[in-house]
């Protein structure tokens, strides 16, 4: 589990990488212009005010000197500035959100490249300290541009209210300026001490609640498994616990967060009477006029409001440094990605070369990632175009392995791959990926260099055994639907050897690929590659899958391998499915 964050200086510089795109990046152009115009709109708002101000003063003194000139005069002027007031606060609210929309498109962007990049997604599968990436993605960087942005044009207001209105005091009362920063200064050393535990609770606040909501996505996705195990009290089980830290944890934060009411509340109240309290005997002495008791009161609660930040905003702050903090992991662990696949590159012990025409091994050593177990050692092969070769052995032996390093995702190891690039490959999983959408772009995925008429894919549904399939959306391939709840594994399975006909790659990689398939489906499938001479290799634990591949590898436990002819091997007889006598 992460440790929960404070305001640190690594926090700080979370918060500066993650602002940095937008502001100093490709759209600093539009970031600044609207925080120009936002600056601009703020400094109109507190000239307003401060008139207002005025007038309210000025208008009371005229009412208790029954001054009917001044009265109209005063009251003119405070309905001019209230008039005023109305299309800058709607303008300052417009630029603000379109300034928040702007920079959360812009992090959002950034994030989902770098998450795509290097397959920086299928590692963080793996990653013990980075959760929900997702929720990271979407929320917390929605949450943090719009929390940042909020604190970003308070310190704005504050600063430009503090040198507008602290004049109005210093005109009436200097003393009441000093007693002003000292209580505020009380207020923000009180509140900190009080409520420092709000950030790591509300971290750990942010933690709970997306493991909450992973369980009920888990089940979504899971649903027909959970249905054949009856797992359901299992589940309901998990995800009551789930929420039991979820509402754990609530608990201690509504107590904190009591407890710092207790401070703020009575810090706020005694705001209320404090300049009434320093002004007042400046009036009985004939000093100030009251009018003055009316503006000292307006300029004391802006002026505290704005140099009291820390504690009016202490509870957004804690979620605030807790947000930064999971987005600001997630950049780091982006970085280290990004400088571990540099170390590769430098050091890689095995040699990639994307310019061969089919799959060349050459003393091939595969390890798992972090190098602890040797899978392969010293395989030697090369396919050539138009051959096929089948990979079996135990489970664990390192079959999908090898496809995974000759891909690239895995790097660990020794020797040399000789491959075509990968967008002459095609990778074809045991569970095909379904997206959701359209007929068309669920044969096409994940992209068709030349884009198949309706007759093209329809001939290729035929081969596959899947004529009915564009029935089921009234033969419109560009309705959506559900592909993944809609198709039965089979199914599923066919259409990713559709996708494999469509592309026609240099080589194709099978992995357990036909497990869902009965046999004249397989047969029908193999069949077509075998006639139509394309370069293949299968994972698999069919014995019937022999007859339809030139070469078979058998994986050991042990990391040994053997490489025969099919030709050379008894075939077992129909409806045997044993493994190969090697």
């Amino acid at each position: 589990m992460e440790t929960p964050p404070k305001f640190t200086r690594h926090v700080w510089s979370q918060l500066w990488r993650l602002a940095r795109p937008f502001f100093f990046g490709k759209t600093w152009k539009r970031a600044w212009f609207l925080l120009g115009g936002l600056l601009t709109l703020s400094l109109l708002v507190t000239y307003v005010g401060i008139r207002a101000n005025r007038a309210n003063g000025e208008f009371v003194n005229a009412l208790q000197g029954r001054d009917t000139p001044g009265y109209t005069y005063w009251l003119g002027v405070y309905l001019a500035t209230f008039a005023l007031s109305i299309p800058l606060a709607a303008f300052y609210r417009y630029c603000e959100e379109r300034l928040g929309l702007s920079w959360r498109d812009v992090l959002a962007r950034t994030l989902m490249q770098r998450y795509f990049h290097n397959r920086a997604y299928f590692h963080l599968g793996s990653s013990d300290t980075i959760d929900n990436p997702d929720q990271r993605i979407s929320e917390d960087a929605k949450n943090f541009t719009v929390t940042t942005l909020s604190f970003l044009l308070i310190i704005m207001n504050s600063v430009i209210q503090i040198v507008g209105y602290t004049g109005v005091l210093m005109a009436i009362s200097p003393r009441l300026v000093g007693v002003l920063f000292a209580y505020a200064l009380f207020g923000t050393a009180g509140a900190y001490f009080i409520g420092k535990r709000l950030i790591g609770l509300n971290y750990m606040q942010y933690q709970r609640e997306a493991n909450f909501r992973y369980g009920l996505v888990r089940v979504r996705d899971n649903a027909e498994s959970i249905a054949f195990y009856r797992g359901e009290r299992r589940e309901l089980n998990d995800l009551r616990g789930r929420l039991g830290a979820v509402v754990g944890n609530m608990l201690v934060l509504i107590k904190w967060n009591r407890n710092l009411a207790f401070f703020t509340t009575g810090y706020n109240s005694l705001a209320l009477i404090l300049p009434v309290l320093f002004v007042a005997p400046l009036y009985l002495r004939g000093e100030v006029s009251f009018g003055d008791i009316t503006k000292a009161t307006g300029a004391f609660a802006v002026v505290l409001a704005a140099v009291s930040m820390v504690i009016t905003q202490f509870e957004r702050l804690s979620a605030f440094a807790a947000g930064v903090t999971r987005l600001g992991d997630l950049w780091d662990y982006l970085d280290e990605r990004d400088a571990e696949d540099d170390l590769d590159t430098e050091g890689e012990n095995i040699d990639i070369s994307e310019e061969e025409r089919t799959v060349i091994l050459e003393n091939l050593t595969v390890k798992t990632p972090q190098g602890e177990r040797v899978l392969l050692k010293d395989l030697t092969f090369k396919l050539p175009p138009g051959g096929s070769l089948l990979i079996m052995g135990e489970s664990g032996s390192g079959k999908s392995s090898l496809l995974r390093t000759i891909a690239g995702l895995w790097s660990c190891g020794e020797g040399f791959i000789g491959r075509p690039p990968y967008r002459n490959m095609m990778f074809l999983p045991q569970r095909p990926y379904m997206i959701p959408g359209s007929l068309r772009n669920l044969l096409e995925y994940p992209g068709a260099r030349q884009k198949p008429d309706d007759e093209k894919l329809r001939a290729v549904l035929k081969t596959v055994n899947l004529r009915n399939l564009a029935g089921r959306v009234d033969n419109d391939f560009d309705r959506e639907a559900d592909w993944a709840n809609m198709l039965s594994l089979g199914e599923q399975q066919r259409v990713s050897f559709a996708r494999l006909l469509l592309k026609k790659p240099a080589i194709a990689f099978l992995d357990e690929s036909t497990s869902a398939l009965d046999e004249p489906n397989e047969e029908l499938a193999y069949a077509y590659l075998k006639e139509h001479r394309y370069t293949y290799v299968s994972v698999g634990h069919r014995s019937t899958l022999l007859k339809h591949h030139d070469w078979v590898m058998k994986i050991g436990k042990d990391a040994t391998w053997e490489i025969r002819k099919v030709c050379d091997i008894e075939l077992p007889e129909a409806g045997h499915h044993a493994g190969p006598g090697l």
